[in-house]
């Protein structure tokens, strides 16, 4: 028999919206199950069943704003914490990049729900994504992403010699973290001191504890691209609009 699932948890499925708007849409009575209206939080539906929202909730999530922004050292990805500031308080107008391509108009309310679509360490700098759309959220961070993210990555060995072939190898695939084995990526050296990384996870210092378990250390790590959504020329420390025509 197929189990009825919470009505929020299907439209997040079938990536209508975040399971947090699909409570907001069911709220306002913007929420129809097979033609009829359900406005009752919690209410329980079969897959079999059909959604439709109301044309307000598409308007809405519209006018739902994307945001990114070259991130430097010293600023946290998400909430403040331990005295650190949080990156989205880099959002302001005088950092908006001179060359934004958007014609979008900045306002203070654009600044609400707006959340980080991943981490990026504290003392790491490059492509971070800030978003209003909850579906754009579940699309980067949720199990089963399938949106990779490319990294350089300034090293030094701290063993004899140079890093030897089979290590290398073993950052492309092979290595086990907090006892799983990770996904297989995409690693290969940019220059003498410089690898790219392209990941499809995002375990928390990941690169920097793979690095350390073939003798390599980190001493630079700049996120330069998240799907087909590359950090360009956006200077650091500013930000920008996502293109409507810019898809991850």
């Amino acid at each position: 028999m197929t189990e009825p699932l919470r009505l929020s948890k299907r439209m997040s499925e079938l990536g209508l919206c975040s399971r947090r708007e699909a409570d907001e849409w069911i709220a306002r009575g913007w929420v129809r199950v097979d033609g009829k209206v359900v406005s009752e939080l919690g209410s329980k539906v079969l897959p079999t069943q059909r959604i439709t929202v109301e044309r307000q909730a598409a308007a809405e999530q519209s006018k739902r704003v994307t945001i990114l922004i070259n991130k430097p050292v010293g600023y946290v990805s998400g909430q403040a914490e331990d005295g650190y500031t949080p990156a989205i308080a880099l959002i302001k107008p005088e950092n908006r990049w001179a060359d934004d391509p958007s014609t979008e108009q900045f306002h203070p309310t654009q600044l609400r729900s707006l959340v980080p679509c991943g981490r990026l360490d504290i003392d790491s700098v490059g492509l971070l994504v800030l978003s209003q759309d909850g579906r754009i959220a579940k699309h980067l961070i949720g199990e089963t992403t399938s949106v990779d993210k490319e990294y350089l990555v300034r090293v030094q060995y701290t063993r004899p010699g140079k890093l030897p072939d089979s290590d290398l190898k073993k950052l492309n695939h092979g290595l086990w973290m907090d006892g799983k084995p990770l996904l297989p990526a995409k690693v290969r050296w940019q220059n003498e001191d410089q690898l790219s990384f392209t990941l499809r996870e995002g375990k928390k210092r990941q690169i920097r504890r793979m690095c350390d378990m073939v003798g390599l250390k980190v001493v630079g790590l700049k996120r330069v691209r998240i799907g087909k959504v590359k950090l360009g020329n956006l200077p650091e420390g500013q930000w920008r609009y996502l293109a409507p025509d810019e898809q991850f």
